[in-house]
């Protein structure tokens, strides 16, 4: 008999995600996945709780109704401003067996493996460094390791690499600005966290104007490694899962301009579907 089909959903207010998306793919390819993203009211970055949490809810909720028992929220202002509230209030009434899963808190605990020094910075959208959220996840998940945390916002990192100026001299002045701003805030950081799904498709520019000795931590990987752990532990959720390698990509903006766009985070083309989570 066929398992039911349950694909492992993968949510992002954007295109951020499908960094995200491609090594959870490149790690556990026997999975069923879906990847939804929001971009008729992306970005996120900036809006506030309230509204991120009710569309990142109505995503949840519209995920659900396509089969998934498990949700990543590949995006840090949805993992900032919503997942806390989505697993604490909504899924018991939801639906107790299901889980939505965020990036910051396997972000977080890889940052205690790493860092020499307890100087962590956070590069992210105004969004997520609003939420303050990794300063108190840092503290509260790094196991006593992380003694200083500062942040940086960084608001046209995302609009660079959507509108394909990646190695612009425009994209050169903003990456250089931004990081010699949180450097000012502490000259000492051993450890730079990627704090959004967009930033690793600026990695060559960011290397430029970072500290040779500086860690700079890409999420996509890590998420992927957590993943799979979180699913040997939870066999309870990995049996639920459906296992036929297929992958389905929806978004809420044209299709056409999904596919075309998407191709930037994936390196081959794909086909996608317009979807209205309302």
């Amino acid at each position: 008999m066929q398992k039911k089909y349950s694909p492992i959903g993968i949510f992002d207010s954007g295109y951020g995600g499908l960094t995200i998306f491609k090594e959870i793919r490149e790690k556990l390819p026997e999975y069923d996945m879906v990847y939804l993203g929001d971009n008729a009211r992306n970005p996120y970055g900036a809006r506030s709780f309230e509204v991120v949490y009710d569309y990142t809810l109505e995503a949840v909720k519209f995920l659900f109704s396509k089969g998934c028992h498990l949700i990543i929220l590949a995006c840090n202002t949805a993992s900032a401003k919503a997942l806390r509230n989505i697993q604490q209030l909504d899924l018991p009434k939801i639906d107790p067996g299901r889980r939505v899963l965020g990036v910051i808190r396997p972000s977080v605990e890889k940052v205690s493996e790493i860092t020499k020094n307890g100087r962590i910075g956070v590069l992210g959208t105004v969004g997520t460094v609003n939420s303050e959220s990794y300063p108190v996840e840092l503290l509260k998940w790094s196991e006593g390791k992380v003694k200083n945390s500062v942040q940086e916002a960084c608001p046209m990192w995302v609009p660079i690499v959507e509108n394909n100026e990646i190695n612009s001299p425009g994209a050169e002045y903003f990456i250089q600005k931004n990081i010699e701003n949180i450097f000012r805030k502490d000259p000492l950081l051993d450890t730079l966290i990627l704090g959004c799904t967009h930033y690793p498709l600026l990695i060559d520019q960011i290397r430029k104007f970072v500290p040779d000795q500086v860690y700079i931590l890409e999420q996509g990987p890590i998420v992927a490694d957590k993943l799979k752990v979180y699913l040997n532990r939870h066999p309870e959720m990995e049996v639920k899962l459906s296992k036929g390698r297929s992958v389905h990509f929806m978004t809420t903006e044209s299709s056409k301009i999904f596919e075309e766009k998407a191709g930037l985070f994936l390196d081959n083309p794909i086909k996608a579907e317009h979807v209205q989570l309302l």
